[in-house]
């Protein structure tokens, strides 16, 4: 199908399609990714410690095996998505985005247990975003890669919400994405200003962290933060820095209270920071950087 085709309404339709499809398997990734990272630390404790290894596999409760050869295979793949009540396989046509949600009610076609609305959400803002960037950038590669810079982002989000953890897996190869995309010219700012972004974006982050160690003794954030927001730099320029991280402390500490007025903080009373960045990043790519600091009053 040539590009010319893809332009206007029909490429923004078949884009949010591919939007969808991914978000089903962004909701793979930001609940299998955490358990892989968990047993590959277990594994590797268990090199160095043998006598301190874990008696069960994090994230399953079963018994660990005594090599990791004996463990269960858990990967994005395999095994194949089951309802966590029940354990019965997920069909195919019970695994449609959005769709299948609306038919099965939001329930399991099995033992009709609760399907969380985390899953048509993903899927939902995935179809969205793959759906705004053909609308600012029209079909070609640079828009693939932007594309993938938002089905990041999200995972990231979505998996820091959960396990207060922001994986190197997909943080570094974010980085060094906005970096290359920049060099090819498939961005709107040279290689450069995103060099410069990445490196004030982890600066910064990481200046706060050990100013705010310094005076009370507490972290008050992970260097996963520091990844993420040097990511949004390489991607998105260091101008675009300012308006992510007022908007993302604006909107963490305004949830925060919320959460904490309504019992929902966590154990220890703290609320992730990294959610609020990519959601900042996200604003920035969509309505620029300018439009952001105009919310906040700048």
């Amino acid at each position: 199908m040539p590009l010319d085709t893809l332009t206007g309404p029909l490429g923004i339709a078949l884009a949010a399609v591919l939007g969808l499809l991914i978000g089903s398997f962004l909701n793979v990734v930001i609940h299998r990714l955490p358990l892989m990272l968990e047993r590959r630390w277990a594994a590797e404790c268990a090199e160095m410690h043998p006598a301190t290894a874990p008696s069960t596999l994090p994230g399953s409760g079963l018994a660990a095996p005594a090599t990791a050869a004996q463990a269960p295979a858990l990967n994005l793949i395999t095994p194949r998505s089951r309802c966590p009540a029940c354990g019965a396989g997920i069909a195919w046509y019970h695994n449609l985005p959005l769709l299948s949600y609306a038919l099965l009610r939001g329930r399991c076609s099995a033992c009709a247990a609760p399907i969380g609305l985390r899953y048509p959400l993903v899927e939902l803002l995935t179809g969205i975003g793959f759906a705004w960037v053909m609308h600012l950038h029209g079909p070609g590669l640079a828009t693939l890669a932007w594309m993938g810079f938002v089905a990041a982002v999200l995972a990231l989000a979505f998996i820091d919400w959960d396990t207060t953890l922001l994986p190197d897996d997909i943080t570094l190869p974010l980085v060094w994405a906005g970096l290359i995309v920049a060099a090819l010219g498939w961005n709107t700012i040279d290689l450069g200003t995103a060099l410069w972004g990445a490196v004030v974006g982890y600066v910064t982050l990481w200046s706060i962290y050990w100013a705010f160690k310094l005076l009370t003794g507490k972290e008050g954030m992970g260097y996963g933060d520091f990844k993420l927001l040097a990511a949004l730099g390489a991607w998105l320029g260091w101008q675009a820095l300012l308006p992510v991280l007022l908007l993302a402390s604006v909107l963490g500490a305004v949830v925060g209270i919320a959460m904490k007025y309504s019992s929902g903080l966590r154990e220890g009373g703290y609320v992730p920071f990294g959610p609020f960045l990519a959601f900042g990043g996200l604003l920035a790519l969509a309505l620029g950087p300018a439009t952001l600091l105009g919310w906040i009053g700048l």
